[in-house]
């Protein structure tokens, strides 16, 4: 008999270099290397020696440097997680790029829409992933209101809620000083302007108001400190959309999210950790999750396999764990530039008191084809 010759794909793991040994960098490097199948953590680069060597011990990982160009310039690494301080961000990215890795980045991608678009355009131009740390895509109550929405329950989107309250305590917000101007917007609000463009597809943020001010620890108000805020977003399909967040939800980390439409509504979100509730003498009561990591630590880990597929798919490695990621769009650069010009929007309407018009920021663009609606409730 005559073998017919088949052609071989090559199987192996993802290798990927974590940029950033800090709170989330530790917690992604986990992921890498004990929950995501098809990826392997191949270094560990932070300017912090100790962090970087307890946490390769940690997870057995021989490769560490204090200089990120180390990891760059390693041939085995085919990807960077970067999870550095945001100031960091956009040169992290342009670097990586040019350096032609693939690259995931905690939000947001830069602190200026030109930071941001020059890392865009140096990823286009290496042909290489570039993706963003919005997780709520990833959880799966998140993701079932998306599939609602494109399934038609909403009908025409027109009122939009996210919320985000940080856990806190009842002494309030340690080193409050420390928190620097315009992070509830371009570090935790982020998420839910995010989320809320992704609720609304095919529309574009249009005009954004902001209120602001420091009611946690308004002894640090002085140095810039914003810890409560409300945004409204009035989108290009006319959907009207209201974002808060607080540092200090004392009942634990409360994430929650709501879209009304001309046919109905979806919510998302929850602070209650399980199900599981008691009842008794004392009243009724149910656990809360107290740590991002808790309350989305399956999402996080979704959207590293997610990540780790795309890679795999662009470099031809053959081995995907595509069950392990929710269908839903992976956020890339316009989702991030989209989210970034809102919460540049929002920190100086907080400034002047007034609406401002998100094409003073940028020109923005749909990130993705607004939802074909049939039927009478559309």
């Amino acid at each position: 008999m005559t073998y017919l010759q088949h052609p071989l794909v090559e199987d192996r793991p993802v290798r990927i270099a974590v940029i950033g040994a800090g709170w989330i960098g530790k917690f992604h490097a986990e992921s890498i290397a004990r929950r995501v199948p098809n990826a392997r953590l191949e270094a560990i680069a932070d300017p912090v020696l100790p962090a970087v060597q307890e946490l390769a011990s940690k997870l057995g990982t021989t490769k560490i440097s204090t200089d990120t160009a180390d990891v760059l310039a390693d041939p085995d690494v085919d990807a960077v997680l970067i999870a550095s301080p945001l100031r960091f961000h956009a040169e992290l990215n342009t670097a990586a790029a040019h350096a032609g890795k693939d690259i995931f980045c905690e939000k947001p991608g830069g602190r200026t829409i030109a930071e941001l678009d020059a890392a865009i355009d140096a990823a286009a131009s290496a042909g290489v992933v570039l993706r963003f740390g919005f997780n709520r895509r990833y959880s799966s109550d998140f993701a079932a209101a998306r599939k609602l929405i494109d399934d038609g329950a909403v009908g025409t989107p027109q009122l939009l809620r996210s919320l985000t309250r940080d856990p806190g305590t009842e002494a309030g917000l340690s080193n409050p000083e420390r928190i620097a101007p315009g992070t509830i917007f371009l570090e935790t609000l982020i998420h839910d302007f995010d989320t809320l463009n992704w609720l609304n597809p095919g529309a574009v943020p249009v005009t954004v108001h902001a209120v602001a001010d420091a009611l946690v620890a308004p002894e640090a108000k002085a140095g810039g400190l914003l810890d409560t805020a409300v945004v409204t977003v009035t989108y290009s399909n006319g959907a009207i959309a209201v974002a808060e967040a607080n540092f200090n939800a004392l009942y634990g980390y409360d994430v929650r999210g709501e879209v009304f439409g001309s046919a109905g509504m979806v919510t998302a979100g929850t602070p209650q950790a399980t199900n599981a509730t008691s009842y008794t003498a004392a009243g009724i009561a149910s656990e809360t999750s107290r740590l991002n990591i808790h309350l989305f630590h399956d999402a996080y880990t979704a959207e590293l396999a997610h990540f780790a597929d795309d890679v795999a798919a662009r470099r031809g490695y053959g081995r995907t764990t595509a069950a392990a990621a929710p269908a839903v769009a992976a956020p890339g650069g316009v989702d991030a530039r989209n989210a970034l010009a809102v919460a540049l929007a929002a920190f100086r309407s907080s400034e002047t008191g007034l609406p401002v018009e998100v094409s003073e920021i940028a020109e923005l663009r749909p990130a993705e084809d607004a939802v074909q609606l049939q039927g009478a409730g559309a």
